[in-house]
C-alpha cells in the first residue's frame, strides 16, 4: 500500500496535480467481518491540492481529477496486471497544454505493453498516438449513424490540425500538427 501510494502520488505530480497526494488506506476488519477480500477494507484517499486533508477519493475528486488519478493508477500498476486492452474515454477532461502532452505520453507508455483505446478532443494527446481512428456521427432520415475511419499519416496530420485550428485549416496549422506528430514519434523512438 505504501509503495502504491508513493507511485501514484508521483504520477499525479506529472499530470498537473502538483502537491497532490494519493494514499491507500487499509482499515482492519473484525475477524467476523472478514470475507473473500481478507481482513482489511481498502480505501483510496486523496488530497488533490497542497494543504488539503486526505479524503475519500469517491467524495472529493472532480471529473478531471478522477480521470487523471485513474491514469496515474494504471501507470503505477501496469506491470502487475494482465489486462490486454485499456479504454480511456476523455481522460484529458479539464486539462490542456503541457499536461495534455504528458497525458498523451503516459498513454503511449501504457501502449508499449497493452492496447490502448482513447477518446480525446485534445491535439496534444492525439499527436502521441501511433494510430488514429476518426469517429463521426451523421444524421440521415432522422437516424443517427456513427462511422469510424482509420486515418493514414496525411489524414492523421490533417485531423490534428483540425483539432488545433478549428474550421479553417491554414498551412501554418498543418505545419504545427505535422511537427507535433513528428516530435511525439521522435520522443518515443519511432522513425517516421
Amino acid at each position: 500500500a505504501q509503495r502504491l501510494s508513493r507511485e501514484i502520488s508521483q504520477a499525479m505530480q506529472r499530470l498537473g496535480m502538483s502537491g497532490g497526494v494519493f494514499e491507500v488506506e487499509l482499515k482492519p476488519l473484525e475477524p467476523a467481518d472478514a470475507g473473500a477480500s481478507g481482513l482489511e477494507q481498502v480505501e483510496f484517499m486523496v488530497s488533490a491540492n497542497p494543504g488539503l486533508p486526505l479524503q475519500p477519493l469517491s467524495k472529493v475528486a472532480s471529473g478531471g481529477e478522477l480521470s487523471r488519478i485513474s491514469l496515474a493508477i494504471q501507470v503505477a500498476t501496469i506491470r502487475y496486471g494482465q489486462t490486454p486492452t485499456l479504454v480511456f474515454d476523455e481522460v484529458d477532461v479539464g486539462i490542456g497544454g503541457g499536461v495534455a502532452e504528458i497525458v498523451g505520453q503516459m498513454l503511449r507508455q501504457l501502449g508499449e505493453t497493452r492496447q490502448i483505446l482513447c477518446v480525446t478532443h485534445l491535439p496534444q494527446v492525439a499527436a502521441q498516438a501511433e494510430h488514429h481512428l476518426q469517429v463521426q456521427k451523421s444524421i440521415s432520415r432522422q437516424q443517427t449513424r456513427t462511422e469510424i475511419t482509420a486515418l493514414d499519416e496525411a489524414a492523421r496530420v490533417h485531423e490534428i490540425a483540425r483539432m488545433l485550428g478549428g474550421v479553417e485549416i491554414t498551412d501554418q496549422t498543418l505545419a504545427h500538427a505535422s511537427e507535433m506528430v513528428r516530435l511525439a514519434s521522435a520522443s518515443a523512438g519511432v522513425d517516421d
